[in-house]
């Protein structure tokens, strides 16, 4: 049976088999076989192979990794935790946008604590301005889900004041090539901070407000999918959610 997620992963890199099979030096027959026929590669073939397409091993080769190979993977992907959001460094929100060189996630429902801070706006606006891909989503402020996690928080309509004050903050942003910000009615269960394959997710605690709920520190690692179910979770929302109008 023919690999069809490698075949395609080809077609979206504009690259063909013998292109393949001289970047990761193989015989053009055998990687030839790992499309038609669905042939496994070695494993260090495999990693190459996920490497140069920038795709994760685990997708091309589904069974290729044992459920103890993956879950080791990705115990691996767990940096740090931090027992409550406030406990995380100031400077390392910033460091975590610096070292983004193509994609930056905010998933939250207000996320004031970033947007009120100048140095982290200016640093999305330059991002951006150097083409790296700036994406925000914000809770709806007349959606009930956001209603519902203000009560949650005891704060009630404080919640979508929150909402309505940052969209006001980004305003920097608003029209900028390569921002892009939208408005979610999303039940959400972690607040998610993305640059490129490094992740901070806050997670939420019922009647807890974010701010004193544990943060995870995770940074891919191939073969593991914990990162990748909260890049897959980011990618749901966004999209059904709605852009912001400059």
């Amino acid at each position: 049976m023919a690999n069809e997620r490698l075949r395609a992963a080809l077609l979206k890199k504009g690259v063909g088999i013998a292109q393949l099979a001289e970047a990761v030096q193989v015989d053009p027959k055998t990687a030839e076989r790992w499309v038609t026929q669905g042939r496994q590669p070695y494993r260090k073939h495999r990693f190459a192979t996920a490497s140069y397409l920038g795709v994760d091993e685990s997708y091309l080769w589904p069974e290729a990794l044992t459920r103890e190979q993956v879950a080791s993977a990705s115990e691996s992907e767990l940096v740090r935790v931090y027992p409550h959001r406030w406990t995380v460094p100031r400077d390392e929100w910033g460091r975590l946008f610096a070292e983004a060189s193509q994609e930056i996630g905010i998933l939250v429902y207000s996320g004031v604590f970033l947007a009120d801070d100048a140095g982290i706006v200016r640093m999305l606006r330059e991002k951006a301005g150097a083409g790296v891909r700036v994406r925000i989503l914000l809770g709806d402020p007349e959606c009930a889900e956001v209603a519902q996690r203000g009560a949650d928080e005891g704060i009630d309509d404080g919640m979508a004041a929150r909402i309505k004050n940052v969209l006001v903050l980004y305003r920097p942003l608003c029209g900028r090539a390569n921002v892009e910000i939208r408005l979610h009615r999303t039940v959400l269960y972690n607040s998610i901070y993305r640059a490129d394959d490094q992740l901070l997710v806050n997670t939420h605690v019922y009647g807890t407000p974010a701010a004193n709920a544990p943060v995870f520190h995770l940074q891919k690692v191939e073969g593991g999918d914990m990162v990748n179910t909260y890049v897959e979770s980011f990618e749901r929302v966004w999209a059904g959610a709605v852009p912001v109008e400059s």
